[in-house]
């Protein structure tokens, strides 16, 4: 029973071009003298350089280590020694350049041990990371870490989804991986599913690859359903693919994810194959060379390959070629330096001919005929986000769902005005992009601003607090010495005064008892007389006899 397809709105039929690549098998690219290994290679954060000029290194030995959660690792291609680690140029929209590290080969291609992994037995997460650090990455666009999509926690992921639709013209990579390496590409799918805990694989192929789609029901036995598609250009969008064979709707700003699915591209499930069946981390990736080219083909490239070099292996350019493009006429670029490498994010380059590539017309204004918004597999209005973008009114740019644009090209391809309109929605969303990161630095820098000055104030209360709490503890202190000492004055004082009392009641007491008594019988009779006036004088002046025995002075 065949499956029931959908359509999505819009798409365009660009002449292919793909019978001048795909006839022959995939050709391996010979050991070169030199490579420029690119630290930055997938979306998200470079990976942090782990060698330095002098160092040697060996085959597949890890010279960059994943930074941050979107990053993943990046591996010597070749042994040899470390020239430098330093900016080049790569290939890139923005022509800019960035830290590569710059390997001389010894000949040797000598390799580390490759240690294939028991994936049926890892626990998920130690086998996510160890596919971290091998360097795993989409191959079929956006370049996203692998490790974080076969993270299926709490995305409830049903159907597994591979990618073979390979709609862009001129490009046959995909096409000629899966003709001749169909079983390892499916040995790859069983670690996804076994990662995803996919109950359902569905492998989508455009019906303009028959050997392909062939090969792959013949490998596949029932594990997957291989289903041809339509060819309609851009079949091979995640969102668009999603919704032909499961009639399931990515929503607005979501993921496929969102609705269940997961989509991985072909060259992905083989990369997977040999890291985890293989033990191999990626160092190479299938390119197709196509175009103004001597012998165009696939060629399977070691990553760090300076592009003249793949040239060459092909046969140069032809006489009358006016440049390269990276990737393919849709959604590719303009290469800006021959010398740049090969990353993982290359899987075309097409020598250009004023035959299939003229030089660009004139722009003329946009007549708001609307072809643009007929076109669009994404159901936007190019031509409204056109004029918000030219204006540079990005508020109202996004009011028009501005990041639902896959940047597929078709509305570029149909205008007849000639406007490069993914070029002002690709500017839109990285000014966007550039005033949200400022927002965030602003942000975060106003957070710690005030949580500085809170702390400050924090410490200040604190600060005061204990030193009215020392100032507090210094007075009853004082209070309690104070109060000692006062005690500890008068107990002496007093003792002093009651040893001087006690020493006189002593001394009196002596003297007492050393007065000899008088003989005062038989006195004269005049003694006698003044003895009783001397009586009776002190009797009349109420003195009496001190008991303390003490003499007044």
């Amino acid at each position: 029973m065949s499956r029931k397809l959908l359509t999505f709105n819009g798409g365009v039929h660009p002449e292919g071009h793909k019978d001048v690549s795909n006839a022959t098998p995939i050709r391996l690219m010979p050991l070169l003298p030199r490579y420029l290994v690119a630290l930055r290679q997938h979306i998200g954060g470079p990976a942090r350089a782990l060698v330095q000029a002098g160092d040697t290194v060996l085959r597949g030995q890890m010279i960059g280590a994943a930074e941050g959660y979107v990053s993943t690792a990046v591996h010597a291609p070749t042994s040899g020694r470390v020239l430098a680690v330093a900016p080049h140029e790569v290939p890139h929209p923005s022509g800019l350049a960035d830290l590569c590290v710059v390997i001389e080969s010894d000949g040797l291609d000598q390799a580390i041990e490759f240690q294939p992994l028991d994936w049926q037995a890892l626990n998920p997460s130690a086998l996510r990371n160890r596919i971290r650090d091998l360097g795993l990455a989409g191959l079929g666009g956006a370049v996203f870490p692998s490790f974080i999509k076969l993270n299926p926690e709490g995305a409830g992921i049903d159907t597994l989804i591979l990618n073979g639709a390979e709609c862009e013209p001129w490009i046959t990579c995909d096409d000629r991986l899966m003709r001749e390496r169909a079983a390892e590409i499916l040995q790859g799918v069983a670690v996804m599913r076994h990662m995803l805990g996919a109950r359902e694989v569905l492998i989508g192929i455009e019906d303009n690859k028959p050997e392909a789609i062939a090969a792959l029901r013949a490998a596949v036995a029932n594990e997957a359903e291989v289903v041809a598609v339509p060819t309609l250009y851009p079949t091979g969008g995640g969102k668009q693919l999603t919704y032909i064979l499961t009639g399931r709707e990515t929503p607005t700003g979501g993921r496929s994810t969102d609705v269940g699915v997961q989509v991985f591209n072909v060259g992905t499930a083989y990369a997977l194959y040999r890291a985890v069946v293989l033990g191999e981390p990626m160092l190479s990736r299938v390119v197709t060379v196509t175009g103004h080219v001597a012998t165009p083909g696939n060629y399977e490239v070691r990553l760090g390959t300076p592009v003249t070099d793949l040239l060459a292996a092909a046969g140069g350019a032809l006489p009358g070629a006016t440049g390269e493009l990276v990737g393919g006429p849709m959604m590719g670029f303009d290469l800006e330096d021959r010398a740049s490498p090969i990353t993982k994010a290359v899987n075309c380059l097409i020598v250009k001919d004023r035959a299939h590539f003229p030089a660009s017309p004139l722009i003329l204004p946009c007549i708001r005929c609307g072809a643009c918004a007929r076109a669009c597999p994404a159901d936007l209005q190019p031509f409204e986000m056109y004029w918000f973008a030219r204006a540079k009114d990005f508020g109202k740019s996004q009011s028009y769902d501005l990041f639902d644009c896959i940047e597929c090209g078709c509305c570029t391809y149909v205008c007849p005005s000639h406007i490069p309109l993914v070029d002002f929605f690709r500017f839109a969303k990285s000014e966007i992009w550039e005033r949200e990161r400022h927002k965030q630095d602003a942000d975060q820098a106003r957070a710690r601003h005030e949580f500085k000055a809170f702390r400050l104030e924090r410490e200040k209360r604190e600060k005061a607090g204990k030193l009215a709490a020392k100032v507090a503890e210094n007075k009853a202190r004082d209070a309690a010495a104070a109060l000692g000492g006062a005690e500890t004055a008068s107990d002496p004082e007093a003792e002093h005064k009651k040893a001087i009392l006690q020493a006189a009641l002593e001394r009196a007491k002596k003297a007492k008892e050393s007065v000899t008594p008088q003989n005062t019988e038989n006195l004269p009779p005049a003694v006698e007389k003044q003895i009783a006036e001397i009586e009776a004088r002190r009797a009349g002046a109420e003195i009496t006899q001190p008991e303390t025995g003490n003499s007044p002075s």
